[in-house]
């Protein structure tokens, strides 16, 4: 155990430098895949003191439609400890600094209640066997340019700063779905204004219905997506449209929106980067939709290493059935009630902003899961070097589809100190993975027949 935890911590500090675009992972980690590292690249072992258990994957269980994820044993437990301002510094060196922040602005109100550490994510026996091929064949050319990845997760043993992005971007999550994405901005008295969307989505990449599978490189889909906000009335009608493609400009992404004021589909190039997201009053860019999409030539990226951190984990409570949104509005931040936070290793990436493609956000310090491949928080800062935002996904896992996601997530602003809550569902219907979508769906053409019905 602790030459593996030596070997990967070597790794780690070893790929801060710059490396060759072309770099590859070495053949004796490779080799690890599936025995002491996972099929998708995280250590299969527990730590030293036995706070992080060995991965024990949950297998397939529930319908795709109608089924709400939930554990009942994890729910049911009580927390083993609470960070709060008054105990920080212990914990601090296993915090982001977002929540760190959060602790010294309200001291009197914001904790973080911590529980026993379960490692439950999976993904389909497709999408395991894929991650291993992928991490002996998979390269990246460009941060936007990955080739020679099919099924699975591109870069299971990242060997540079982009790639562990490209795991996110492209992890397993169903075939295509239609969900609810409920959204509330929150003032610092706890009052709130909500917007409802719903969305529609096919998957291309990592898809183990298209046979045969689809190389993630430029020019090839691998995301379709429809959204429709159906309130507040003054936003209802508005669809956004995207074509999500590696590479930049007309080969990446291409998206168009339909505004029921003009009432014609238009191209929308804007949809993209630090751009503020239709109905959202600029409370989250369109690049912070799923913690992170998008293209990421606007930043140079770093990999940090891994670190063991106390991150939203197995978040059943917060994005189940059983409460209602009033419920997760508070003043200042959300009900401290409701998350639910465990010792997790997580991948630390940091992107610099390039001086000439500028970003609102001059440095991002992003925060992965090794399990699933999810960024779970992220560190926005400004380019007076001040943290200006804090976002977190509250990650669980969806025994149906066998996928993981984070719902809802949060984006707190310090300038304001209003916070936005996106993705929750928890009064409509749970996500539908049993949708299957014509490719013609995706089309602008038929957007505009759905509008004129």
């Amino acid at each position: 155990m602790r030459r593996i935890l030596k070997s990967v911590c070597w790794a780690s500090l070893s790929l801060a430098v710059a490396l060759p675009a072309m770099a590859k992972a070495p053949p004796e980690e490779v080799a690890k895949l599936g025995k002491e590292l996972t099929p998708v690249g995280a250590i299969r072992a527990g730590n030293e003191d036995g706070s992080i258990p060995e991965w024990k994957p949950r297998p397939q269980n529930g319908p795709l439609k109608g089924f709400w994820p939930s554990y009942p044993d994890i729910e049911s437990e009580k927390p083993l400890f609470t960070i709060s301002a008054a105990n920080l510094e212990k914990y601090a060196d296993k915090m982001t600094e977002g929540h760190k922040e959060l602790l010294k602005r309200y001291p009197d109100s914001y904790r973080m209640n911590v529980y026993p550490t379960h490692r439950i994510a999976n993904f389909p026996k497709e999408i395991l066997d894929g991650s291993i091929v992928n991490a002996a064949k998979a390269t990246l050319e460009s941060v936007d340019e990955p080739k020679g990845a099919f099924l699975g997760i591109p870069f299971p043993i990242p060997q540079s700063g982009a790639e562990p992005i490209w795991n996110h971007k492209m992890k397993y999550r169903g075939n295509a779905f239609e969900r609810y994405n409920n959204q509330m901005i929150v003032q610092l008295d706890g009052t709130f204004t909500m917007t409802k969307i719903i969305e529609e989505v096919k998957f291309y990449y990592n898809n183990p219905q298209i046979d045969p599978p689809l190389e993630l490189k430029p020019g090839v889909p691998s995301i379709k997506y429809i959204s429709e906000t159906v309130a507040p009335p003054r936003l209802a009608g508005t669809f956004i449209l995207a074509h999500e493609k590696a590479g930049t400009g007309p080969q990446g992404r291409s998206a168009w929106l339909y505004s029921p004021a003009i009432k014609r589909i238009r191209r929308a190039p804007a949809v993209c980067c630090d751009n503020p997201y239709e109905g959202t009053d600029g409370h989250q860019f369109y690049d912070q939709v799923d913690m992170f999409n998008g293209v990421l030539e606007r930043y140079t990226w770093k990999l940090l290493g891994k670190r063991e951190m106390y991150i939203p984990y197995n978040s059943y409570k917060i994005a189940g059935n059983k409460i209602k949104y009033a419920d997760i509005a508070r003043p200042k931040h959300v009900n401290p009630d409701l998350p639910r936070y465990e010792l997790h290793r997580v991948w630390v990436v940091e992107a610099e902003n390039l001086p000439n493609l500028r970003h609102t956000f001059a440095k991002i310090r992003f925060y992965i899961d090794e399990d699933s491949w999810n960024i779970v928080a992220r560190d926005n800062y400004d380019h007076e070097g001040q943290l200006m935002q804090f976002q977190e996904g509250h990650l669980i896992y969806a025994s149906n589809v066998m996928a993981s996601t984070t719902i809802p997530e949060v984006i707190y602003h310090f300038n304001s100190g209003r916070y936005f809550v996106t993705a929750m569902v928890n009064e409509d219907q749970p996500n539908d993975g049993s949708v299957d979508y014509r490719d013609s769906y995706f089309e602008p053409s038929s957007i505009q027949q759905r509008t004129a019905k």
